[in-house]
Parts: C-alpha cells; sequence; structure tokens
C-alpha cells in the first residue's frame, strides 16, 4: 500500500514538474498604463531622470533607507541607479538603454537580490489631446524557479498592483507641477 502511494505522489510530481518545464511560458510580460494630464514632455521629464524616481516609484516608498547610487549623466541614455534595501526591494541596477523625448525610455533592470535576473522595462508616451496615455511595461525571461512560483503566485498581479500605484504616483507629482 505504501509503495503504491509513493509511485503516486512521484508520478503527481512528475506530472507538475512537466507542466512547469513544457507548458509554463519561458517569457513574461507585465503591462499597465494610465491617463495623464500633462503633455508628453513633462511626463517624460520625470521617468527619463532615475533622480526623480523616489518621488513616484512605488518601491521608494517600501524602504525609505534604502541605499541609493547614481553614475553617469543625471538623465537620458547612460544614466544607471543602483540600491539596496529591505526584503521588498532587495538590489538591482537599472541602466537607461534608450531615451526618445517624448515618445519612449527603455530601462535594463538588473536584479541582485532576492533573485538573480535581467528584465527589459519600457515607457512609452502617447499624446491624447491635452493629456498623455503612459505604457509601463516590463518583460523578461523566467527562470524554472520563476516558473514554479507563477504557478502559485500571480506575479502579473502582484507586481502589476505595484505599476498601478507607481503610475498614480507619477500622475499626482507631474499633474501638481504643472497646478
Amino acid at each position: 500500500m505504501l509503495k503504491r502511494i509513493l509511485i503516486g505522489l512521484a508520478a503527481i510530481v512528475l506530472v507538475f514538474l512537466g507542466y512547469v518545464a513544457f507548458l509554463k511560458p519561458a517569457e513574461f510580460q507585465i503591462e499597465r498604463s494610465s491617463i495623464i494630464v500633462a503633455p508628453p514632455s513633462a511626463v517624460f521629464a520625470e521617468v527619463n531622470n532615475f533622480h526623480n524616481w523616489e518621488a513616484w516609484s512605488p518601491w521608494a516608498k517600501l524602504d525609505p533607507n534604502a541605499k541609493a547610487t547614481f553614475e553617469g549623466p543625471d538623465a537620458g541614455e547612460g544614466a544607471v541607479f543602483q540600491w539596496s534595501g529591505n526584503d521588498q526591494i532587495g538590489e538591482g541596477r537599472m541602466t537607461l538603454l534608450e531615451s526618445r523625448p517624448d515618445e519612449r525610455i527603455r530601462i535594463r533592470i538588473d536584479f541582485v537580490k532576492p533573485f538573480e535576473g535581467t528584465n527589459a522595462a519600457e515607457f512609452t508616451f502617447k499624446p491624447d489631446g491635452p493629456r498623455t496615455i503612459v505604457t509601463w511595461t516590463m518583460s523578461g525571461e523566467q527562470t524554472f524557479l520563476q516558473k514554479v512560483i507563477s504557478v502559485f503566485v500571480n506575479v502579473d498581479n502582484l507586481v502589476g498592483a505595484e505599476f498601478e500605484k507607481g503610475l498614480a504616483n507619477l500622475k499626482s507629482v507631474v499633474e501638481a507641477k504643472l497646478g
């Protein structure tokens, strides 16, 4: 009887591992958008300069004591932001790879803790009359462990909720500056 139970459990584990390995996607993408009553240039300026992120980034609020360092230019291509903080924000580095004024910003994110990995982030700015539709996207490859975690945790909802907070904060900052 015990042998049958163990064989059954082994079969369940093998099916689960097969599901994760072959049916869970190797790549992920998280995307959220918001409408900000401001021209694209005003929204772009807040995102294009990592020094401004403390005012609106949802992760800055999770660890006010995090260590932050900046390298390269203050804004635009080549700007670098490194952080090291508590378990909620971990440790990593963002490098601004592309900066097309009022249109698009691409960022490489290298995570060190709690998991190592590299993702891409992108912000796009689309004019809509007196408003801007800003879209924040993050994409990357999932390790096997991340695919296992995604079976139990909806990462899109988890990170997407932080993107929504960040975009709401960005909206408040930009609209307050314009009065």
